[in-house]
């Protein structure tokens, strides 16, 4: 199919390589002559993919004088960035967004597609926000910023062309706090030619836990049940509630922080099952970790109803209170057979959720929306 489409891609922040950031290299692969657009940007948050250098606005600056510590000191300014974009002679714009991107559409005449990861939970999720505030004086600016986010979104949406969500769950976000009942759902591309089976690695008696080590990803939950369950836990990754996790922590958990890719893998490929005790918008990890064959318990809400097929490719535990969730994953730990898993069958599951997937749902997306 041709691809001479003019399409400009806009980012909320290069700031460090996560999920979201992924989605946007995979975005410059398909559409190599875009030109990609964050407010603020430094070389470590920038993918190795882009086709060519990202442009930032007047806000880099800022950062830059604060010395890039933090980005929350210019997340007010964030809109007014993104409303002042040089965007000309494009046929289309594809936005990233999480937070303020969607602002992008005050900014061009041109149909603007919107890649939701989630609307920004923490300005929608008052539980999710008491969490994140950091003392009295963090929370009323976190609250204050929440109601500026929640109005801008609910500004831009409908004057999105084209909504789409990285998972039923955020569609549902969407149609809930933005009214719109129409995105489309496109899962995010993950790495399946990174992450591969090895049948001749054999299974070992842990679990493992990977990711970032936040507090809205849960780990809590998982090292709390590992320990009631009395089974081994190996933790891979680091975070804010690294001394939180290590507290909770029985004699049978092993932290290794960060770890390379080829261990990683290794854990992937011979871990009893990957845990996923949080409530993610859609959540990578879990079909890394599937697409070396491994099951995933996880949490039965958020993406993993996308990602994890109960009693195919993993197993869902039960919503409710943290004690309710804790009993659920060290009862699935103590009870779980990984023979009763197919590991072909799990590799097939998780290709479906590949990078060269995602391009070619997000061109079918443009296609139509032009």
């Amino acid at each position: 199919m041709p691809n001479d489409r003019r399409i400009a891609v806009v980012h909320e922040r290069l700031t460090e390589i996560a999920g979201s950031e992924h989605v946007v290299e995979q975005l410059s692969i398909q559409w190599p002559q875009a030109q990609v657009y964050a407010p603020i940007a430094r070389p470590e948050g920038i993918p190795a993919g882009l086709s060519s250098p990202p442009h930032t606005t007047w806000l880099n600056r800022i950062y830059d004088g604060i010395g890039q510590r933090s980005y929350a000191p210019v997340l007010p300014l964030m809109p007014l960035a993104f409303r002042r974009l040089p965007l000309r002679d494009v046929d289309a714009v594809v936005v990233s967004h999480h937070a303020f991107a969607t602002q992008t559409v005050h900014a061009t005449d041109a149909p603007v597609i919107a890649y939701v990861h989630s609307p920004a939970r923490w300005a929608w999720d008052k539980e999710l926000r008491a969490g994140e505030g950091g003392g009295k004086a963090g929370a009323a600016i976190l609250t204050g910023l929440s109601a500026v986010a929640r109005r801008c979104e609910i500004g831009a949406a409908p004057r999105l062309r084209t909504v789409v969500a990285n998972s039923s769950a955020v569609a549902e976000r969407i149609a809930n706090w933005w009214g719109r009942d129409d995105a489309l759902v496109v899962h995010p591309p993950v790495d399946t030619e990174g992450f591969t089976p090895d049948p001749s690695v054999e299974r070992e008696d842990f679990f493992l836990l990977a990711g970032r080590l936040v507090p809205y990803k849960r780990p809590d939950i998982a090292i709390r049940a590992a320990a009631k369950a009395g089974v081994r836990l190996v933790v891979a990754g680091d975070g804010r509630a690294m001394d939180q996790c290590r507290a909770l922590a029985g004699p049978d958990t092993e932290f290794l922080g960060r770890v390379s890719h080829e261990t990683l893998l290794h854990l992937h490929r011979s871990c009893r099952a990957l845990l996923m005790p949080g409530i993610e918008d859609f959540g990578i990890v879990p079909v890394e970790s599937m697409a070396t064959g491994t099951p995933v318990i996880a949490l039965g809400e958020g993406g993993a109803l996308d990602s994890v097929l109960d009693g195919r490719t993993g197993v869902h535990v039960a919503p409710g209170s943290d004690e309710k969730i804790v009993d659920g994953f060290a009862e699935a730990m103590r009870s779980f057979d990984p023979s009763t898993f197919d590991r072909a069958d799990i590799r097939s599951w998780a290709e479906g959720f590949s990078r060269a997937e995602f391009r070619r749902k997000m061109q079918e997306v443009v296609d139509a929306a032009l």
